[in-house]
């Protein structure tokens, strides 16, 4: 899948990986750290469930530092209708026991069914639209990640939403990534990490009229 964002090319398959997560029991425990909700593993998915309207999270151990591009398939257990969210350039803040700075993305989140970006831990950065419509249970292909700040989020090969950041998390120190459940009952497989390698893309018109 090639991506053409703003001044941007991503080819996601030329990509270099480094992280596959397995969905099995053992793993769940070696992987991940797990914060305020249920997580289990269901027939080779990670499994979110979190009736509170807080974020449920798996953490990952391991830090993936710099630009990253994170992919996973995802979907809603149904009746959930919402909030498939993930975390990226990432960290935990122990001491108060929630996420700490990171970026956020999510699909049909923010109370009124928008995908969207944040930045934690102080929300300045917000970007969202509710143009596209989840279908709950259906499985959806997602590609999120940032380079130098410059974030997206793509569904099913559709880039659905960019913001550039103009004071980019410090990537080298921070490398989390996590899948949030918030109030929502959703699940996780397929999870990769690569190295988000791209190229300059200059535009230009030619004249149509």
């Amino acid at each position: 899948m090639v991506l053409h964002l703003m001044r941007k090319r991503i080819d996601t398959d030329a990509l270099p990986l480094v992280f596959e997560a397995e969905a099995t029991e053992d793993a769940l425990a070696r992987d991940w750290t797990i914060h305020d909700c249920e997580w289990t593993v269901e027939s080779g998915w990670f499994v979110g469930s979190n009736r509170e309207n807080h974020p449920g999270m798996i953490v990952s151990r391991e830090e993936f530092f710099g630009d990253i591009l994170l992919e996973f398939d995802a979907r809603t257990l149904p009746p959930c209708t919402h909030d498939i969210d993930f975390m990226w350039n990432g960290s935990w803040n122990a001491a108060r026991g929630e996420r700490g700075v990171a970026y956020v993305g999510g699909l049909q989140g923010w109370w009124n069914g928008k995908v969207g970006i944040e930045k934690s831990p102080d929300y300045l950065l917000n970007v969202g639209t509710p143009l596209f419509q989840l279908e709950p249970g259906r499985t959806y292909h997602v590609v999120a990640g940032s380079a130098q700040g410059h974030c997206f989020v793509a569904v099913d090969g559709n880039l659905l939403i960019e913001a550039t950041d103009p004071n980019p998390i410090d990537s080298s120190t921070h490398g989390k990534i996590g899948f949030e459940a918030y109030c929502s009952h959703i699940a996780i497989k397929g999870i990769r990490v690569k190295t988000l390698v791209w190229q300059p893309e200059i535009g230009h018109y030619n004249p149509e009229f």
